[in-house]
């Protein structure tokens, strides 16, 4: 399993670690409206997943802004950030910023997404940061699990991912 810190603070993830090749799992967040979101919706597609541990934090706020200005150089490609923050919260966050071509998604309800994925951090309730990509098959190909939940993913690497699929 992937070893994770928040703060320098040795932290225990729920859930099944994901690699490259597997086959992206399911899982059901809310959108801004508390609508359900699953992975089957964007099937088609390819899907980069952006996960932050709190869309109100310098970081987690720099990461979503990034990939929602790359979005708009992808084709047919689909951008959740994942977080556990309330649905409201998002929806507030994205209406200040400017914020339209990232789709951001709760997992406060069940984390379904973080066990899914291997990122819920058991002590803090939080999702640790990651990135995945997903083909239009629904396979993974590429993963990052940022091994220090407050610092920056490769963004280079997660773009290149994206244009590797299109």
């Amino acid at each position: 399993m992937v070893a994770i810190t928040f703060k320098n603070n040795p932290v225990t993830l729920q859930g099944s670690e994901v690699k490259v090749g597997d086959q992206a799992p399911n899982f059901t967040v809310l959108a801004n409206d508390l609508s359900p979101v699953t992975l089957d919706d964007s099937k088609g597609s390819v899907r980069l997943i952006s996960v932050v541990p709190s869309i109100d934090t310098g970081t987690c706020d720099a990461q979503t802004r990034r990939f929602n200005e790359e979005a708009a150089r992808f084709g047919n490609t689909t951008i959740l950030t994942v977080s556990v923050d309330l649905p409201f919260a998002q929806r507030r966050w994205c209406g200040a910023n400017g914020i339209d071509n990232v789709q951001t998604v709760s997992d406060h309800r069940d984390l379904s997404f973080g066990k899914a994925y291997g990122v819920a951090i058991e002590e803090l309730r939080l999702l640790a940061r990651a990135v995945f990509v997903i083909d239009s098959n629904n396979v993974v190909t590429y993963v990052e699990y940022v091994s220090e939940a407050t610092e920056h993913p490769n963004y280079e690497a997660a773009i290149e991912a994206v244009k590797a699929l299109q």
